[in-house]
């Protein structure tokens, strides 16, 4: 393979189709009979989208390890394959009775299962596909389990297994190197293979779903950059298709995509149910009413631009849900965030998931997009972090600019109704004002005209220097019949 192929972003996409390995694929996923029912299974694991790909490709390709089949044939990560091997064999050591074969065997049986998890066609045959499963579970629990449980018990339990993985994930730099490459949407693995796994270690079905529980809530609380997360119960938190997906939903509150119809359109309705023809008027806001809002719409005037019109930045006691606007006492209230090294991997894979799976409102999406806007440069990102909303864990305040404004804007635009009222009211107060509504006025009627004004102040000049030149030679006085 050359060099240009094993950077590439997807084996799925590039490596070469083998029609026979397909014929074979699928005549056994048909014809077998024990496969585990995957009808309920809903593609959860996606490709990025180009758009967001582009901006940043090493915030949406794993740089260490690779996890699952999108990245699976490329070499560069299978540095990583002798910690996974080690993983592996510390996994088979607490099967007791059974060999890592049958933990193999058993996945194999959920081949279609895990195949149906994955957006593109997966050209890997079943058994190659369950080896790297059982491998990959086997060690994404090892690392969840040593990063999300550490509590001196757990870590005196752990190191006498692995000590050469702790060193080596203790480190900090790898660390977060490894929690980068986990957390992304490419990099995702079905968490019912991880439940397999622990239950193959002879744990009661109980035993095995409180320990996943408490890796993935650990390693939620640690990879979330709010701080403030909700508590599932275990059956809500297993039922989620992998990692990435249960930090989102924890993160994201659920939102219906409602919309508030005006009176205009009530009377559109009304009329329209008494054979009478609408005006106008009523048809233009009934035909924008399931519109998509336009780019204007999430125009927001910077941090520094609102606290020098008297707007308050306070912290809010929550999640996302909580953002409002006070008009009353001009108070702008946004959650408490917290940013560190590997949060930009972490808001921009979030939103990458979004924008694949969400059906209805992009809330996360429209929450970077407000972010976005009210931070222009480092003095911005100040002042959040001064209000204490933003907890820098990065060199400066420029990096945290440099993080929001790094968000590329949505794939699409969609209507959140509380983000999109903390907006609107935003931008009634701001644009409300005198002095910004002198400084609109001077940019759109005198700034906007400065060539015409410079060609009328050029003609006045040059008239001027002809007078002078006339009242040189003759004496104006006399000429234009001035008296005094």
């Amino acid at each position: 393979m050359s060099p240009l192929q094993s950077n590439l972003p997807c084996c799925s996409s590039f490596r070469l189709f083998d029609e026979l390995q397909w014929v074979t694929n699928t005549r056994r996923t048909i014809e077998a009979d024990h496969l585990e029912d995957d009808s309920e299974t809903s593609i959860s694991i996606f490709n990025v989208p180009k758009a967001l790909m582009s901006t940043d490709p090493d915030s949406y390709a794993p740089q260490q390890l690779s996890l699952g089949p999108y990245h699976f044939s490329r070499l560069e990560l299978h540095d990583m394959d002798t910690y996974k091997f080690s993983a592996a064999k510390r996994s088979q050591d607490l099967l007791q009775s059974l060999k890592f074969q049958d933990l193999v065997e058993q996945l194999m049986k959920l081949e279609s299962k895990i195949r149906a998890c994955y957006n593109k066609y997966l050209n890997l045959n079943s058994e190659t596909l369950a080896w790297m499963m059982a491998i990959d579970a086997s060690f994404l629990l090892e690392f969840l389990q040593v990063y999300a449980l550490r509590g001196p018990k757990m870590l005196s339990e752990v190191s006498s297994g692995m000590p050469h993985f702790l060193e080596y994930s203790y480190r900090k730099s790898s660390c977060n190197a490894i929690l980068r490459d986990i957390v992304m949407l490419e990099n995702q693995i079905p968490l019912f293979t991880l439940r397999k796994v622990l239950e193959f270690r002879s744990l009661s079905l109980e035993s095995a779903d409180d320990m996943l529980y408490s890796m993935l809530m650990g390693s939620c609380k640690e990879l979330s950059p709010f701080k403030t997360l909700v508590r599932l119960p275990v059956a809500r938190v297993l039922e989620h298709a992998h990692l990435l997906d249960l930090l989102y939903h924890i993160i994201v509150p659920k939102v219906e995509e409602s919309v508030n119809i005006p009176e205009e359109v009530k009377d559109h309705t009304k009329a329209t149910q008494e054979n009478e023809e609408p005006s106008a008027e009523s048809q233009n806001v009934s035909s924008s009413i399931d519109q998509p809002p336009l780019v204007e719409e999430i125009t927001i005037p910077s941090v520094t631009q609102l606290s020098k019109c008297g707007v308050r930045f306070v912290p809010s006691k929550g999640s996302i849900s909580t953002i409002n606007f006070d008009k009353k006492t001009c108070t702008f209230y946004l959650p408490t965030v917290s940013l560190d090294v590997n949060s930009d991997v972490v808001l921009r894979n979030l939103v990458a998931y979004e924008a694949s799976n969400a059906s209805g409102p992009m809330v996360f999406t429209r929450y970077t997009e407000l972010m976005n806007g009210i931070i222009d440069t480092e003095e911005d990102a100040k002042i959040l972090r001064e209000r204490g909303i933003i907890l820098n864990h990065l060199k400066n305040d420029e990096e945290v600019a440099n993080v929001w404004n790094g968000m590329s804007r949505s794939i699409r635009l969609t209507k959140v109704p509380f983000l999109d009222k903390a907006i609107e009211d935003v931008n009634k107060y701001h644009d409300g004002l005198f002095k910004v509504k002198v400084e609109k006025f001077m940019k759109q009627h005198v700034f906007s005209s400065w060539k015409l004004l410079t060609l009328l102040a050029s003609i006045l000049l040059l008239l001027l220097a002809c007078l002078q030149a006339l009242c040189s030679v003759y004496d104006c006085v006399r000429l234009f019949h001035i008296q005094y």
